[in-house]
């Protein structure tokens, strides 16, 4: 695959006005999984995550914490790189929509918008959520008991806006839409999602208000300053502005656009599934290939939310159970695109079970053994390889093909799945093999068994490398495979008999619960 087009993929761009939760991790780590894949598999990557700090809810909390907007979303913008840190994403930019570079992408497709005739000047007058940053119709909310009007979609209230306006043609994009997802069925998953959509913009679609007058935090519109880009018209063209927008004949801009990926919340699709496609269509551009919406994860069966004190943070976590627990946790404990729910047991029944039992486990007897009875040596197979060594191994082949099957729809828990389908193969076959017995009798195939699992660790260790680098790598260390030697193109090329490895360590140490102190 070396030489083939650049792989661009994208998180949502984060709001600025909260600290980052367990939601950001998630959506971030996803994309990160897809990037480090990629990469080993020979690709280009070009991986994309940043902050949205424009709009109304921005200057709000800007207000509210006594200082300007650009000074509180320098702060903030600062835990959101902190994020990528502490979680190890491997992003290769990452952007701010204050960045001068990004007001004049924003600025240049407003103009190619307004040169195609897409935009036009008027007034509105409608229902306007500040949380979502999003227009809202009458049918799209309901009224709770003390008469606050809500939106259903995310409970966030809504107040009476009447302000002078630009809009864009939105309603003239309905059939183009409909028919660009009828061409392109993979264009938004999962399939429950794009039945969303698809049934939203069949109900029919009305101009969109893309400007507004009543407050300052914003790009200005060019040729009229008395109006400022509506956020979402602003935030969205962050995905053409790292890669180069408005230069469309750069290098990085012909490589990477469209984009491969762009990774969302469920709760922001219909920006990117509607809006955004249509945005790019109407200013010449062509829409991203895929918009992945997933699901949102609750905190032991309760929604999570500041008033309840249950929003979870990333670092704690990190701190409480490891990185790659908590990496490992976040795509495995449920099918991705699905809604899922955080509890501590959850977490240690898959680190002390999936990690500690399962795959810690395996590396510790297998590297145990070669370390105690082989004198540190790996040993050589060929004189007793049997049958049942080569049907393991050969299952360990059999992931990639699996892996690049499962990732190119995001199906992050079933590729997980099927890693962890060889591990039990190899716990099963060491039982069965029994080496420790075989020592004795036979110390042959007691080298042969050894090398058929150190083999079949190796590979697994060789693609966990996307989902747990670290621990992944300490793994790969105890095998004394060269850093150079780790890519998806090194799955076919064998342990070296003879080889010296080190003392083995446990990776995955066991979950104990602390006792309370009388």
């Amino acid at each position: 695959m070396a030489g083939s087009k650049t792989y661009y993929l994208t998180t949502p761009i984060y709001y600025v006005n909260d600290a980052p939760h367990i939601g950001h991790a998630y959506t971030t780590l996803a994309c990160d999984v897809l990037a480090r894949f990629h990469r080993l598999d020979g690709k280009e990557v070009f991986f994309l995550t940043g902050t949205d700090e424009h709009g109304q809810k921005v200057e709000k909390a800007a207000v509210e914490a006594g200082v300007d907007p650009q000074a509180f979303t320098d702060r903030v913008s600062v835990n959101f790189r902190d994020l990528a840190t502490a979680m190890a994403f491997s992003n290769d930019d990452f952007i701010r929509t204050t960045e001068d570079r990004h007001t004049r992408s924003a600025q240049a497709i407003w103009k190619a918008l307004a040169d195609n005739g897409e935009i036009y000047l008027g007034s509105y007058a409608g229902w306007y959520a500040v949380r979502d940053e999003a227009f809202y119709t009458d049918s799209e909310l309901e009224t709770r008991a003390d008469g606050t009007k809500v939106a259903k979609t995310s409970g966030a209230t809504v107040e009476w806006v009447e302000e002078p306006s630009y809009f864009f043609r939105l309603s003239e994009w309905q059939d183009r839409l409909l028919d660009f997802y009828d061409k392109n069925p993979d264009f938004i998953r999962p399939e429950s999602r794009r039945n969303e959509v698809v049934s939203f913009v069949r109900s029919g679609l009305k101009d969109l208000s893309v400007s507004r007058t009543t407050f300052e935090w914003g790009i200005p519109v060019p040729g009229d300053e008395a109006h400022i880009m509506y956020v979402w018209l602003d935030a969205l063209t962050n995905y053409i502005t790292a890669v180069g927008y408005p230069e469309t004949d750069s290098e990085l801009f012909r490589r990477c656009w469209p984009a491969d990926l762009h990774m969302v919340g469920k709760d922001i699709l219909r920006f990117h599934a509607v809006y955004w496609p249509a945005f790019l269509m109407a200013a010449g551009l062509e829409p991203p290939k895929r918009v992945f919406a997933h699901g949102w994860w609750t905190n032991e069966g309760q929604k999570i939310s500041k008033s309840l004190g249950n929003v979870i943070e990333p670092n704690a976590l990190i701190e409480r159970y490891g990185l790659d627990p908590v990496r490992y946790f976040l795509l495995r404990e449920v099918p991705f695109g699905n809604d899922g729910d955080f509890s501590h047991r959850a977490m240690v029944g898959r680190l002390n079970g999936d990690l500690a039992n399962d795959l810690g486990n395996l590396c510790q007897r297998v590297l145990s053994m070669i370390s105690r009875n082989c004198g540190g040596s790996l040993p050589d197979p060929t004189t007793r390889q049997t049958e049942a060594d080569v049907e393991l191994i050969t299952g360990a082949d059999a992931l990639l093909p699996r892996l690049r099957e499962e990732l190119d729809v995001q199906a992050f828990h079933t590729a997980l799945a099927a890693i962890w389908a060889v591990i039990g193969e190899a716990n099963r076959y060491i039982d069965s093999q029994a080496p420790w017995a075989l020592r004795k009798t036979d110390p042959e195939r007691m080298g042969a068994v050894l090398y058929a699992l150190a083999e079949t660790i190796r590979k697994i260790a060789i693609l966990l490398q996307i989902f747990m680098p670290g621990s992944a790598a300490a793994i790969l260390e105890q095998l004394s495979v060269p850093t150079a030697a780790r890519t998806l193109s090194d799955l076919d090329v064998p342990l070296r008999p003879g080889v010296s490895m080190p003392k083995p360590q446990p990776v995955f140490p066991r979950y104990v619960e602390e006792e309370e102190e009388p």
